[in-house]
């Protein structure tokens, strides 16, 4: 058995401190908010104080393959979730109804999710983590600095100290501290590194908020969840006990709609668009709330392609955090939980071989939705920068952009190619495979070629400035 810290208490952080300890180990797991969990679902989302999670009551998606992972490693967590009023959805549901009359084919159960407000996803987790009888979690407990040993090599993590001075031992630290994470400053500190950094603005700001139905029912789609609309994109998700979040997604560059903050024009642009208008047919709950900042990073602590030190695990946000509209963080945290489940069951007893799976696994099976995110923004940045200043927007010129350009109009003529959209929205299938797939490239090329791209109704760039005047 080996003795393992893990750092924060979110979504990451308290999951793969659940599945550690049900595979025998001892862990005790830190979070720095000392907010005690709600009994219940309201009162996490009206008095629950998560000052460490900036988005807490914006926009989240639970997507399928978050709910894989919780099914195969965490099953009772799934299930208080579901108890706590978690809506079920089906994203091959979404499937126009004329590709629709082909029929479901087998795997296609895999599309579905059970999504819900952050709150809520937390509540359930955090309470099932209090019920866990060995593990330990301490909350308002704030780490200082980590404890490490020179050993041949890279240095070692032994532990971490306290901000009280306290010190513990540990055979193996995570970091699953979010986005914020202090661990390049710790490194600094300690004389190693730096670690390997990609960084830059995602471009994006967010202005959103969340709706109640009176009847407990949410709105039906009529087109994509996250809906490009020229020079900004509408986001409709459904969440838990009959609310929705709806959030405008623009550039941070455009200054004119930085307007939107003003609830009453932010709901004259909804209200303009024909197709989304119906989402704020509710009761407002909790107030418009605006995010910008928004990085695209990722970290690998390596120096000439080895280990700066072992001992650690960056996980989550802390290894990689991406734009958020896509609605993947969550997913992807849950995902590089099983991972590390997996590779401590292999290579614990040798911090070496540990470090160096540890990156391998985390490259071969997360790094690739990063990519394929960063990627996802920058093509839609030009074009939102394009349109705003009066320009076509570029035709894309690299082979991967312009087949998720083609892939955009194509899947709404092959029942397979919607599927394999919703694959990559689903977090199942980073596009990347599904084109290395034999025709797949082809067939998307061919009838992208042959019809036109969808435009969604709703105001042009003239008319939405004068929505803002």
């Amino acid at each position: 058995m080996s003795r393992i810290v893990v750092l924060g208490g979110g979504i990451c952080g308290l999951s793969a401190g659940m599945m550690l300890t049900r595979d025998g180990h001892e862990v005790t797991v830190f979070e720095r908010d000392a907010a005690p969990v709600p009994e219940s679902v309201e009162a996490a989302w009206e008095q629950w104080a998560r000052d460490g999670v900036s988005q807490f009551r914006l926009a989240h998606f639970f997507a399928p393959a978050g709910r894989e992972v919780l099914e195969k490693t965490l099953p009772d967590v799934l299930e208080a979730l579901v108890a706590a009023g978690a809506a079920r959805m089906d994203l091959i549901g979404l499937m126009p109804p004329h590709l629709a009359e082909a029929g479901a084919r087998a795997g296609d159960e895999r599309f579905v999710t059970y999504t819900a407000r952050r709150p809520t996803i937390e509540q359930a987790l955090a309470r099932a983590a209090e019920a866990e009888p060995d593990l330990e979690v301490r909350r308002g407990t704030a780490v200082k600095e980590l404890t490490m040993r020179a050993d041949t090599g890279a240095p070692h993590v032994t532990g971490i100290r306290l901000d009280s001075g306290e010190t513990l031992p540990a055979d193996l630290v995570v970091d699953a501290m979010g986005r914020r994470s202090p661990l390049p400053r710790w490194l600094s500190d300690a004389s190693i590194g730096p670690m390997h950094e990609e960084s830059e603005d995602s471009g994006f700001i967010y202005y959103g908020r969340y709706f109640r139905s009176g009847d407990g029912t949410t709105p039906q789609p009529f087109g994509p969840l996250l809906a490009p609309m020229g020079s900004f994109s509408i986001l409709t998700l459904p969440a838990d006990n009959g609310t929705w979040a709806l959030t405008i997604v623009a550039s941070s560059g455009d200054q004119v709609l930085k307007r939107m903050r003003d609830p009453d024009l932010w709901n004259a642009v909804i209200e303009a668009c024909p197709l989304h208008a119906h989402w704020l047919e509710g009761e407002p709950i909790g107030e418009l709330q605006a995010m910008g900042g928004v990085l695209d990073r990722y970290r690998r602590p390596l120096g000439n392609g080895q280990p700066l030190l072992t001992g650690i695990a960056p996980l989550g946000d802390a290894w990689a955090c991406t734009n958020p509209s896509l609605g993947r963080g969550i997913s992807l945290g849950l995902l590089h939980a099983q991972c590390l489940r997996d590779v401590v069951s292999s290579h614990i007893d040798d911090p070496l071989e540990f470090a160096q799976a540890w990156d391998a696994a985390t490259e071969a099976k997360l790094t690739p939705w990063y990519r394929e995110t960063v990627e996802e923004d920058r093509d839609r940045l030009r074009e939102i920068d394009a349109l705003r200043n009066g320009l076509e927007p570029p035709a894309p010129t690299e082979r991967p952009a312009v087949l998720r350009k083609a892939l955009n109009t194509a899947l709404l003529h092959d029942p397979e190619l919607f599927r394999a959209y919703m694959a990559s929205r689903a977090v199942l299938t980073p596009l990347t495979e599904t084109f290395a797939q034999e025709g797949v490239a082809e067939r998307t090329l061919e009838l992208a070629g042959a019809n036109e791209p969808l435009a969604l109704p709703g105001p042009s760039r003239e008319e939405l400035l004068a929505l803002l005047a």
